[in-house]
């Protein structure tokens, strides 16, 4: 399994990071987790075309992982004129916010007589499911967006890759990063503790509970990224668009 970080940004390209998404190559296909508003300029900055892309699983329902979807379906059908099918992955609630999503950028474009098949699929929270081959579990965290907010496990028989997806401090991360061979966590701010989301302050001390072969932060805000050392000198790594890991 390979991973190549398309967007480790958090809402606002803090940064200069695009928005959330990872790409990855595995034994049984290709898939991006999570598709924020900026990955399709992002995908094709990197030379990873969007046609190659079997599928995308979505851990939520926010604009800065989901709201790029849109720009891509219709890429697809306008511009590089996609044949493959595709699937999209997601919360309860992906289909209808995706399409409200795309009537209110493009009015009428859920009308289109698609030249190629695309699906959702939506992942019903802790019950194993597999996507395109992929052994997939889900479980709801602390993130309001409308919809459930989730961690993923993803597995292709192989390698196991978790992520937290956006969320305050829950224990059931402890679980999810499990016998990972990387798990993804975000840690949007450096000190205190603020809804929805996991600072540095809360998360360093849990470090040693995260009982993950590598455990790698992404979505920081400004001041976080300033405090990068304090990360790497703690044994984790720091997430960098563009980077690849192999898992």
């Amino acid at each position: 399994m390979r991973l190549t970080i398309i967007g480790s940004g958090d809402a606002f390209g803090s940064g200069g990071r695009f928005n959330t998404c990872f790409f990855l190559e595995t034994a049984k296909g290709t898939l991006l987790v999570d598709c924020g508003a900026s990955s399709l300029v992002a995908l094709k900055a990197r030379g990873v075309d969007p046609n190659a892309i079997d599928g995308i699983l979505l851990s939520h329902l926010h604009g800065d992982h989901f709201g790029a979807l849109p720009f891509l379906l219709l890429d697809a059908q306008f511009l590089t004129r996609r044949e493959r099918p595709l699937l999209i992955a997601g919360p309860p609630g992906t289909r209808a916010r995706l399409d409200q999503s795309l009537e209110l950028l493009f009015p009428r474009s859920t009308t289109n007589e698609w030249r190629f098949s695309w699906k959702v699929m939506e992942i019903e929270v802790a019950r194993p499911t597999e996507v395109l081959g992929h052994g997939v579990t889900t479980t709801e965290v602390l993130h309001y967006s409308g919809a459930p907010s989730t961690a993923i496990v993803l597995s292709d028989g192989d390698k196991r890759f978790a992520y937290s997806g956006d969320t305050e401090w829950v224990d059931a991360l402890i679980s999810v990063a499990d016998g990972a061979d990387l798990f993804m966590v975000e840690c949007f701010a450096y000190s205190g503790k603020l809804p929805g989301h996991i600072s540095w302050d809360v998360l360093k001390p849990r470090l040693p509970d995260l009982r993950a072969r590598r455990i790698m932060l992404t979505h920081m805000n400004p001041i976080m990224l300033d405090h990068l050392d304090e990360v790497r000198a703690a044994g984790a790594l720091v997430a960098e668009d563009g980077a690849v890991i192999e898992l």
